[in-house]
């Protein structure tokens, strides 16, 4: 089976365009795997669901779980489908079916480099998860915590500094107390249009950027008033833009193509 590689400032992920066999946990947490399989955050199976630019999505993050979405996944999602049907030209549009509800995919290709610029409409974001509020426990004192639900869910921690954390020991403690889990978001808000964060995602860990936390960040922020409708979002892994507005958020960024792998099940 043909998979190709690609990553999102970081957020990387393997992903079968219409494969010939179906897709199962056990080969996002085989093939996933840093030291003994491929490498990657996360698996992604595409099919088609007819003949105009329409494709179903599945994700399985590195532990077998399956995710209901992902932006940057979405983004190398779209350069995957363009690379697949030699849409290197123009810019190309696809409608992606996932478990949280349909998603545009909008890619602009780039003949001269591995990286594309893609948006993606990440759809309405509503009230989220619950708040933890134990953050006395872990030595904090956040401004505030929103949950967000982005079709997956977030809860997103204003803090004054986020550079000092550690977020692998913090996230963890944080998701035990949500049987479903879920991505934190940890952000300082620097100015009107920007916000930096770093992130705990779901059957992950930690990673370089997530695109759907990046949307969660600017939407809770945006809802203090602390930022305005279009907000540059800084990763560990680089920035991308998120933009507000009454019908939903746009995540534009970079996915860039890493290279073709051929896998066997074992």
């Amino acid at each position: 089976m043909m998979l190709t590689k690609h990553h999102g400032l970081g957020n990387d992920f393997l992903i079968a365009v219409a494969p010939a066999q179906e897709l199962t946990a056990s080969d996002a947490v085989a093939w996933c795997h840093r030291r003994r399989g491929i490498g990657a955050d996360g698996l992604i199976s595409l099919t088609p669901t007819d003949d105009a630019g329409r494709w179903r999505m599945r994700l399985w993050n590195t532990d077998g779980s399956e995710a209901e979405l992902s932006g940057n996944g979405l983004r190398c999602v779209g350069q995957a489908l363009v690379l697949n049907r030699d849409e290197g030209g123009a810019t190309a549009e696809y409608l992606i079916e996932t478990a949280a509800g349909e998603r545009m995919v909008m890619v602009q290709p780039n003949r001269e480099s591995d990286t594309d610029q893609v948006t993606v409409d990440m759809g309405r974001p509503t009230d989220g998860p619950p708040l933890w509020g134990r953050w006395n426990e872990l030595g904090l004192d956040p401004h505030a915590e929103v949950g967000v639900d982005m079709g997956n869910p977030h809860l997103v921690v204003h803090l004054d500094d986020i550079d000092s954390l550690d977020v692998a020991a913090l996230g963890p403690v944080v998701e035990a107390d949500y049987p479903d889990g879920l991505n934190v978001e940890f952000i300082t808000v620097p100015s009107y249009a920007s916000i930096d964060l770093r992130v705990w995602e779901r059957g992950i860990g930690i990673t370089e950027a997530c695109g759907s936390g990046a949307c969660a960040a600017a939407w809770a922020a945006h809802r203090r008033d602390l930022v305005g409708t279009k907000v540059e979002v800084a990763m560990p892994g680089g920035t991308v833009i998120v933009e507000l507005s009454d019908d939903g958020v746009a995540l534009t960024g970079p996915a860039t193509f890493v290279g073709v792998v051929e896998v066997t099940r074992s």
